[in-house]
């Protein structure tokens, strides 16, 4: 048996377009490929949304 101290390999991350919230109140965002509206409205709150760029884990 073999222990390796729970060390896991490090994920990529990378500079991803998303959509962020207007509302300041309202920590609501996602990723612009998730969105399947031009210019979605937030599912939390349903206030509009701006475009943000946010350093993320990587997703193929």
């Amino acid at each position: 048996m073999a222990y390796f101290n729970n060390k896991k390999e490090p994920v990529p991350e990378v500079e991803t377009m998303i959509w962020s919230c207007t509302n300041d109140s309202c920590p609501g965002w996602m990723r612009e490929s998730f969105s399947f509206e031009s210019e979605p409205s937030c599912p939390l709150c349903h206030s509009e949304m701006k475009k943000e760029e946010k350093v993320l884990p990587k997703i193929d």
